[in-house]
């Protein structure tokens, strides 16, 4: 079920309860700042999630609330697991899914890379 982005930040969302160690991930990367891992339902030969390791909705609520360090932080992470997953050269898609009309279903920024094969047009036509 799509959220509202703008309630509060839920600490019982799946990606909180991963944070907490409460859930098990396959883990890509992880450093103070953000987390990536494998999504449990891929919808791409490689598909990874990005996520801050903060109490944050939505990239609206992090772009505006996070610290700087933050910011630079997870941007980062998502450029080193591209890297480290061996997707720029062939290319790769990020994705974001902020509230209801996007369908996000986590209340929890988070940040899909999909890679590993020819993608298609971003939007259906």
């Amino acid at each position: 079920m799509p959220i509202d982005p703008t309630l509060p930040y839920d600490d019982q969302n799946i990606f909180a309860k991963i944070l907490r160690g409460e859930i098990p991930c396959n883990t890509v990367f992880e450093d103070d700042l953000a987390l990536a891992f494998h999504d449990i339902n891929p919808q791409a030969p490689t598909h990874v999630l990005v996520i801050p390791k903060g109490a944050y909705v939505s990239w609206d609520d992090f772009s505006a609330n996070a610290s700087d360090a933050e910011i630079a932080g997870f941007v980062r992470a998502v450029g080193h697991v591209a890297r480290a997953l061996g997707l720029v050269e062939p290319g790769y898609r990020l994705l974001a899914n902020i509230g209801m009309d996007s369908h996000q279903e986590v209340p929890h920024l988070h940040v899909h890379i999909f890679g590993g094969k020819p993608l298609g047009p971003m939007l259906m036509r």
